[in-house]
């Protein structure tokens, strides 16, 4: 019913001007503004996808990742973030754990989490 729907994604921010600069200028990506449609964003991601993010004033950080970036070089992804003021989350759990440079490498690929300024969790993910 589905297979050639082109399907996309969307979340919730509650600034969409911070958003635009964050997704625009610190992470790079191509994105529209939707006049007529209110305030909301239109993410190009490679490959022709599309995520929208759209304004509310109750907005709620998801708990959990919402879009990660394979990259082909995590730590220099996340030192390139950091130089832009990105700040990475730590995590301390049984059995996971983030090193100093905010990096799991406890299995799996490498991966790295960090927010938007909305508060939801993005990665970059080693491909």
């Amino acid at each position: 019913m589905f297979k050639d729907t082109k399907a996309f994604s969307g979340f919730s921010v509650n600034d969409i001007p911070a958003a635009k600069a964050f997704y625009g200028d610190v992470l790079g990506l191509k994105l529209d503004e939707n006049p007529g449609m209110g305030d909301i964003l239109t993410l190009h991601i490679a490959g022709g996808g599309k995520i929208i993010v759209y304004p509310k004033p109750n907005h709620a950080p998801a708990g959990f990742t919402i879009i990660n970036f394979p990259v082909p070089d995590v730590a220099e992804a996340v030192k390139q973030l950091k130089a832009k003021g990105v700040k990475f989350e730590s995590y301390d759990w049984p059995g996971f754990k983030t090193d100093d440079d905010n990096i799991f490498r406890g299995g799996g690929p490498l991966i790295a989490w960090f927010t938007d300024p909305a508060g939801n969790i993005l990665s970059v993910i080693q491909e």
